[in-house]
């Protein structure tokens, strides 16, 4: 039954997902995004993990970004470090998702090259529940049809109400680093 909710919950989440810029004639879209954050310390185990399945949609008339991951999308090196962070941190059968909405500021589509140009996106992460106010630069730059977007920015996990346990809390960074590497094309 609760796997049942899980992926109700889901598919109404993703359904609204796709209909963000479902107006815009002028779309971008990347169904295999890659984000990767890491919350390591030194001289103790790495904890980093990736995903290839993000979802990111831009819209160039309106300068419109969102992306979505699914929270148990993401792979560690350790699986033991994979189902604590899906179990007991990040909850992510309660909270299945991270979504990021966002807008391109000063972004002019016309004047992409091959040559990347540094563009400030604006706009808010949810995670865990919570949300929070994002701002980063992001190197973009277009090849043929396809917008490539690659940057990085820093979040807590008590910016989400995510509490690490204090036998583990002083092997995890309290900023995490989060890169996203997003090949939009034209849809």
């Amino acid at each position: 039954m609760k796997k049942l909710k899980n992926i109700l919950v889901l598919s109404i989440a993703i359904s609204a997902f796709a209909s963000f810029t479902c107006n815009a004639q002028n779309k971008y879209l990347d169904k295999n995004g890659t984000i990767v954050f890491e919350a390591s310390e030194k001289l103790f185990e790495e904890v980093k993990a990736q995903t290839q399945s993000a979802t990111a949609i831009l819209n160039i008339d309106t300068h419109e970004i969102a992306s979505l991951a699914l929270v148990k999308g993401f792979r560690f090196k350790n699986s033991l470090m994979e189902e604590h962070f899906n179990e007991n941190y990040i909850e992510s059968d309660t909270y299945p998702k991270a979504v990021f909405k966002g807008k391109l500021v000063a972004f002019d589509s016309t004047a992409l090259t091959e040559t990347p140009s540094d563009i400030v996106v604006e706009g808010t992460l949810e995670l865990h529940g919570k949300t929070k106010d994002v701002r980063t630069t992001l190197s973009v730059h277009k090849i043929e049809d396809t917008i490539a977007m690659e940057g990085s920015f820093k979040v807590a996990a008590a910016d989400f109400n995510i509490e690490i346990p204090k036998i583990v809390r002083n092997k995890i960074a309290k900023e995490v680093l989060v890169q996203i590497d997003f090949n939009l094309t034209k849809k």
